[in-house]
């Protein structure tokens, strides 16, 4: 049998015997490998955790602690535990061989010994220790690439996930701002003609009003009712108010239309101050004013930027992210502070783009006038990026 050994090999010999250790050492040394001695147990203990032999060939009978009590001992301490242990003894009975093989040998010669039994069984169990080192250095490396490829495999799961969850998302909100066009497609369409008919029934009124300068009682009690003069001024306001509320509606549909493109399949050409402007409009809502802090202004600083190729819906929701953590940051600026100190230094996100690179990137910076992030947050930022471009 060809055996493969690794260098070096080191024996140690535990034996209260000169004798046998002379024959041992001398058959040992002629292989081509190192003997290390030792007379005792205790002292065969502190040889093999200093010099770690890659197997002991064990004396039972000696003086102190015996071999089986030696064996014990080894096998409890990580230090020396999986070096493989050979008995060697004058003890023939059985039971004697399944104690030593029970409490952790691998192994039991009787004496008197054979050398070339001594050591061919010493290749073998050196050959298996040898076998047993590399599978657990191999299996603990293939564990080591198993759990990065789960840990892989959960982070694409969980970005399929997630691309799943938005591509749903903007479907659904493009199916409800498709659903909001309609209706006020057709409230604006009707507006001006609306207003149209309010106004010519306002003038045949004025023209009744000229023919018949004297409506009589029951008429003029009517006009008080319903005060036609407030009516007739009132009315045209409200008409345009209306228009105003369906000009909002149709700029939020289109903005919530602009922030839903998905894109997943292909890159398309996109206007991203379209998606800066959809993308602030949808939060409004946080923007504007309320009984603890004016309004936060968002200040548009854009360059010359042309279409550029990507995803938009991925892009919007990465926008959306930033600019809320700005409104976020800006808020918690505001603790402390009263309404007039706020508005004498007024909250204020700046929105910035711009060609870089030469032209061939386009740049976008979200800053705020807030507290600004911690030194751990910076930290934890710093390692976050480190392990993705590593």
């Amino acid at each position: 049998m060809n055996i493969a050994y690794p260098e070096k090999i080191r024996i140690l010999i535990v034996d209260d015997m000169p004798t046998n250790l002379q024959v041992l050492s001398e058959a040992i040394r002629r292989v081509g490998w190192t003997t290390l001695v030792a007379t005792d147990g205790e002292t065969a203990i502190e040889q093999a955790e200093y010099a770690h032999p890659d197997l002991i060939l064990l004396d039972v009978m000696m003086p102190g602690i015996d071999g089986f009590e030696t064996c014990r001992r080894l096998k409890a301490n990580p230090i020396v535990e999986a070096i493989p242990v050979i008995f060697m003894t004058a003890l023939s009975d059985p039971l004697d061989k399944v104690k030593g093989l029970e409490i952790g040998a691998v192994d039991y010669i009787t004496k008197p010994f054979q050398q070339e039994e001594v050591l061919a069984r010493a290749k073998l169990h050196l050959h298996l220790y040898h076998l047993t080192q590399t599978l657990e250095h191999r299996v603990a490396e293939r564990t080591v690439e198993l759990s990065d490829s789960l840990q892989k495999l959960q982070q694409a799961q969980l970005q399929l996930v997630q691309s799943e969850k938005m591509s749903t998302l903007g479907q659904l909100v493009a199916g409800v701002a498709h659903e909001i066009n309609n209706p006020v497609g057709f409230i604006a369409g009707n507006i001006n003609p609306a207003m149209t008919y309010i106004q010519e029934l306002f003038d045949l009124l004025s023209l009744y009003q000229q023919k018949f300068p004297e409506p009589g009682v029951e008429i003029e009690k009517a006009i008080q009712r319903i005060e036609l003069d407030y009516l007739r001024e009132d009315l045209p306001k409200l008409i345009s108010s209306m228009r105003e509320g369906v000009d909002r509606i149709r700029n939020i549909s289109v903005s919530l239309r602009t922030f839903s493109r998905s894109g997943l399949e292909h890159k398309e050409a996109f206007d991203i101050h379209e998606g800066l402007n959809s993308t602030t409009l949808i939060l409004k809502y946080r923007l504007k004013a309320d009984e603890f802090r004016p309004a936060i202004e968002v200040l548009q600083e854009y360059g010359e930027v042309p279409l550029i190729k990507c995803f938009p819906g991925q892009l919007n929701q990465v926008l959306m992210n930033l600019i809320a953590n700005a409104i976020d940051a800006v808020e918690e600026s505001n603790q402390g502070r009263s309404y007039e100190e706020i508005e004498k230094q007024p909250n204020q996100i700046t929105l910035q783009t711009a060609l870089v690179a030469e032209g061939t990137q386009a740049m976008i910076r979200i800053r705020d006038n807030g507290l600004g992030m911690t030194d751990e947050v910076k930290q934890r930022i710093l390692i976050i990026y480190l392990r993705q471009n590593r």
